[in-house]
Order: structure tokens, then C-alpha cells, then sequence
């Protein structure tokens, strides 16, 4: 099984931490839609990271999809089995997943030449992300994460996600403008799944 696609993407990360949390062999590749896109799409034409190649040779895409089959063919899964608990797992992980979504967007839409940026599109981006996070922020601070080892995909997801957004975006959000999520994302990253799968 190889994993392609490289770590600084949170989508691409998400599934190398998933796949060592659930104790599953693969070689990871770090092609770059960017630099490496001709070997990129030689794989996939689609060039979408991350890609996974199967041992039968198969290959798919988009990090949910992935991470679902992962857990269904190892018969094991990183989300609550109890409903509530479920529930607020599936919520959480959905507000971690806009955050990293709007991340990326903010991060295009700044690549333009300025006079091409279209700030009302950058102002609503922002808005969203803010959202995401305050949400986030205001869950970690009334119903904290546990820290005894039981790593959920929401408690991995949001972690890779401000992870990701302290890498591009620290200037306009400074990790103090969401302690709860900065200080959860800290003993997330101490964890040796984080560390192994270094954003770089």
C-alpha cells in the first residue's frame, strides 16, 4: 500500500497518522501536486493528494473516502462506536474539516497577483474559517478531548488541521486567538503518530 502525496497537505496527513494509529503497513511517497505533477499524474490523473495505491494496485483518492475503507477493511475504527459519542465526533471532525478546507482556500486565493485577489470571496473565506474554529474552540473549552491515549479521527483531525493553519496562516491568526484548540493541538502533536508524520 502506498500513500502519495506530500505532509504539509492536512488531507495527506490525516490518513498517514489514521494509518499508524491503526497499526497498518504502507510506504509513503512525497509527490507534490506542484513540483512532481507529471510523476503525480502518471499515477493519477486526477492528480489529487492524497492518493492511495492498493496492493492490487487500485487506486483512490479524497481522505475521507480513504480513511473509511481503511477502518472497514481492518475492521477497526479510529470513530466512537457509542451513538452520542459518535455524534459528537461526527460533528467535531466536520468543523475540523471546513477549517482545513477554508485554510486552503484562504492560501489560493492569496497566490493571486493582488490586483487579480478578490477580497469580498477572502473576507467570506475568513469568516468561514473564524467560524470553524471558534466552534472548535468553544467545544475543546467546555467539553475538553480526553488525553489517556483514546485518539479519535475528530481529536486527530482537528490537531492536523490548526497545525495546518499555524503553518500558513500564524500572522493573521496567532495562536492565541484559540487557546482551548492551540493547546490541544500541542499534546496532540506530542503524540508518536504526530511526530512520526512530521508537515513538512
Amino acid at each position: 500500500m502506498q500513500l502519495i502525496g506530500m505532509l504539509d497537505s492536512p488531507y495527506v496527513r490525516r490518513v498517514a497518522i489514521t494509518l499508524r494509529l491503526l497499526d497498518i503497513e504502507f510506504q509513503h511517497r512525497p509527490l507534490s501536486v506542484f513540483s512532481t505533477y507529471e510523476e503525480f499524474r502518471g499515477i493519477n490523473p486526477v492528480v489529487k493528494a492524497p492518493t492511495l495505491i492498493l496492493e492490487d494496485g487500485q487506486v483512490l483518492m479524497d481522505s475521507t473516502l480513504i480513511i473509511d475503507l481503511i477502518e472497514h477493511e481492518a475492521g477497526r475504527s479510529l470513530m466512537p462506536g457509542e451513538s452520542t459519542a459518535r455524534v459528537r465526533a461526527t460533528r467535531l471532525l466536520g468543523l475540523a474539516l471546513a477549517a482545513m478546507e477554508k485554510a486552503v482556500q484562504r492560501y489560493y486565493e492569496q497566490q493571486r497577483p493582488e490586483d487579480k485577489q478578490h477580497m469580498p470571496w477572502q473576507g467570506r473565506v475568513e469568516e468561514q474559517l473564524h467560524a470553524a474554529c471558534a466552534a472548535l474552540e468553544r467545544e475543546l473549552t467546555e467539553h475538553p478531548l480526553p488525553r489517556d491515549g483514546r485518539l479519535d479521527q475528530a481529536g486527530l483531525s482537528i490537531a492536523v488541521a490548526w497545525t495546518f493553519i499555524q503553518l500558513l496562516h500564524v500572522q493573521y491568526m496567532p495562536a492565541d486567538t484559540y487557546p482551548a484548540l492551540h493547546d490541544w493541538t500541542l499534546h496532540a502533536e506530542s503524540l508518536e503518530a504526530f511526530k512520526a508524520f512530521p508537515p513538512v
